[in-house]
């Protein structure tokens, strides 16, 4: 079931209008920290605070002719300000404003990616608990392996994206730098008490040293963050997805009415969001490559990295934003189909419950290779005769020899595979 997107608060913070507000925010806290300096008097400070603006269209015009966006908007802010525009960006370089509003913007962005992880986390803990017993098959290359319980399964991803959640808190506190140290970052025309002012007034930590730029390794990391949890996304939808094919259909999508699911079958009810998830994790790992490119700049600076950052920044926030919504409702409005779940752990007759008798009979005396060979050898005849492997087990001669019907009862047992579940879930809940 498709939901339309209801929080554009992402893309409004990358608006062209938001861009520029964000640079006159910086430009804003480096003159208060220059009048605290005594270097710009207080009733021209006011005048800057007061009649700092711009238009949005007039930046553009000016950018038709200087080919270059931050003298564009410095001459739209000095048209507003007047004389007292002299001392807007006073001893700054272009980077120290646009490096500077980019980790501003990075933070809230990466605020925003964080309210909805959490969404997810909280609707994965929900399944986790409420399914910590719902026994189904585990598969391993997919094929049925042994039972555990589709709680468990949700509480691994619940864990991942605790994991993730924490990698994308480090990533915001290690972007959260301000830089305005000048052309070459050695302060020749500032004094290193604006930085810290100026940083402080917008929330963010002095980069202890840098170029004219801050340094992409802090970019890389986080973009790299991005990728991971957009992996992690994949990683769960495919799961879905799986689970949706229709030999297994253990969970389903919802599907709301007059919904259609393809132009030529009208039965059909596809896994579509868990698909087109899959598909955006893709965009998202390869910004990430070249938030990586990004890192080897030359000398003090060029200006390769610009352009990217231009597309990447946006794009791979507003794609986890909106990719963490879309999850949280293929979650939330998941259909747990029980009884396929029970169905499937018969499709195999039994034979997970093969390593139960292999451990019985190592525990009655057996050499391990001997013990496998007795068990493989009833299992593969469960295959070629469709028999259940319980049945084979305690009609067997040669088992029968070592284990009795009373001790086969309870090797049989399905609830042994659950035993552990909930302390598997409550130490998983633990870290929280």
């Amino acid at each position: 079931m498709i939901e339309r997107y209801t929080r554009p608060e992402m893309g409004k913070l990358w608006t062209l209008e938001n861009k520029f507000r964000t640079w006159l925010e910086v430009e804003l806290a480096i003159c208060k920290a220059w009048a605290k300096l005594g270097k710009i008097p207080e009733a021209e400070l006011k005048i800057i605070l007061d009649k700092a603006d711009f238009d949005l269209d007039r930046i553009l015009a000016i950018e038709e002719q200087t080919k270059h966006d931050l003298i564009a908007f410095l001459t739209a802010v000095e048209e507003k300000v007047g004389p007292a525009s002299r001392f807007i960006h006073l001893g700054c370089t272009s980077s120290d404003v646009v490096d500077t509003a980019n980790s501003l913007l990075l933070v809230r962005a990466g605020r925003l990616i964080l309210t909805n992880l959490n969404e997810v986390l909280n609707t994965l803990k929900k399944l986790s608990v409420q399914y910590k017993h719902l026994l189904t098959i585990g598969r391993t290359h997919g094929v049925h392996a042994e039972p555990t319980s589709f709680g468990l399964k949700m509480a691994t991803f619940f864990a991942e994206f605790k994991r993730n959640r924490q990698r994308l808190e480090q990533a915001i506190e290690n972007v959260r730098v301000g830089k305005i140290s000048g052309a070459v970052g050695n302060y020749a025309h500032l004094d290193p008490k604006v930085e810290q002012i100026a940083c402080a007034l917008l929330g963010l930590k002095v980069d202890p040293i840098s170029t004219q730029i801050i340094q992409r390794d802090r970019y890389a990391q986080f973009f790299t963050v991005l990728a991971i949890l957009a992996a992690g996304i994949e990683r769960l939808c495919v799961e879905l997805r799986h689970l949706q094919r229709t030999e297994v259909l253990e969970v389903e999508e919802g599907f709301s009415k007059g919904q259609k699911g393809s132009s030529a079958m009208p039965h059909k009810k596809n896994p579509i969001s868990a698909e087109n998830l899959s598909g955006l994790a893709r965009i998202v790992r390869s910004n990430s490559l070249a938030a990586l490119e990004n890192i080897a700049l030359w000398h003090e600076r060029d200006i390769s990295h610009s352009s990217v950052e231009r597309v990447i920044m946006p794009d791979s926030t507003i794609l986890v934003h909106y990719m963490l919504w879309r999850l949280n409702n293929i979650l939330t409005n998941l259909k747990i189909n029980q009884e396929n779940m029970a169905k499937n752990l018969k499709a195999s007759f039994g034979l997970f419950y093969s390593q139960r008798i292999l451990l019985a009979l190592i525990e009655k005396g057996l050499p391990r290779q001997q013990a496998y060979e007795l068990v493989q050898k009833q299992a593969l005849a469960c295959w070629e005769e469709k028999t259940p492997f319980e049945n084979k087990i305690r009609t067997s001669p040669e088992i029968s020899k070592y284990l009795s019907q009373q001790e086969l009862d309870q090797l049989f047992d399905p609830n042994y595979y659950l035993r552990y579940a909930d302390l598997i879930l409550n130490r998983v809940l633990e870290e929280e």
